[in-house]
């Protein structure tokens, strides 16, 4: 069974940079796709990003493209997502998920949020 603990969250000025990290455990972690969400307070989970299961191939939600980079090192188990240029916007709580799919990035599965595992969360809080 896949277990997935985010960190990396905190407190930071708009326009600062924070790296999200993601650590699985509990399966090979290089077969599967991962992505990052984000609920604000108030508002539906949405999504953020994906990555495929070797992190030859991305795929961003408009709102982050050209701030947010996400990464991973399979020799880890650990995906990341680099957050720069924050907003209060961005203000929220972040989720990684894993897609035990193909491996390749579904958009529809990573729009809908149709993904197997979940990790806690981490918080994200940005200030003007």
């Amino acid at each position: 069974q896949v277990q997935l603990v985010e960190s990396g969250g905190g407190l930071v000025q708009a326009g600062d940079s924070l790296r999200l990290s993601c650590a699985a455990s509990g399966r090979t972690f290089s077969s599967y796709a991962m992505g990052w969400f984000r609920q604000a307070p108030g508002k539906e989970r949405e999504f953020v990003a994906a990555i495929n299961r070797s992190g030859g191939t991305t795929y961003y939600a408009d709102s982050v493209k050209g701030r947010f980079t996400i990464s991973r090192d399979n020799a880890k188990n650990t995906v990341y997502l680099q957050m720069n240029t924050l907003k209060p916007e961005d203000t929220a709580v972040y989720y990684c998920a894993a897609d035990f799919g193909s491996g390749s990035i579904n958009p529809i599965r990573f729009l809908t949020g149709n993904l197997e595992v979940w990790g806690q969360g981490t918080l994200v809080t940005v200030s003007s």
